[in-house]
């Protein structure tokens, strides 16, 4: 007997990719993540592509990963995407102790996160139906 199909855990318009393990502190991954949040997948990228943060390169991965699983796994057009939801995770923290005056030991936290972006796609309507529907 074969088990159950997993179900989809996203919409039938929907794709998603997850890094886990990034090595940056959420709040920092969450600036970049901000500036991808509801805009049109070009857009995003070329938005990635030029901005200063040394995160955005891979926050471009996983955005690229997504686009990815769109077109391979849901047969989704890529023309039509967004980014529908990017959001971040507290992962662990790694703590390190820094030597300091007088036998004293500073605490050195070290946090990761962990990244979902969900890409939508979504259905053109024309200006003939938009006056139609009125």
């Amino acid at each position: 007997m074969a088990k159950a199909k997993n179900p989809r855990r996203v919409a039938d318009n929907e794709a998603r990719a997850k890094l886990r393990m990034i090595r940056i502190s959420p709040q920092k991954l969450n600036l970049v993540a901000q500036l991808i949040r509801g805009k049109k997948v070009e857009t995003a990228l070329a938005d990635l592509e030029f901005s200063h943060k040394r995160i955005s390169g891979v926050v471009k991965t996983v955005l690229e990963s997504a686009i990815a699983n769109a077109e391979n796994n849901h047969g989704l057009d890529i023309d039509n995407l967004i980014v529908s939801e990017a959001y971040v995770g507290k992962n662990f923290v790694m703590k390190r102790f820094r030597a300091r005056a007088r036998g004293r030991g500073a605490r050195i936290l070290k946090p990761f996160s962990e990244l979902t972006i969900v890409v939508q796609e979504q259905v053109e309507v024309s200006e003939t139906e938009k006056s139609e529907a009125a």
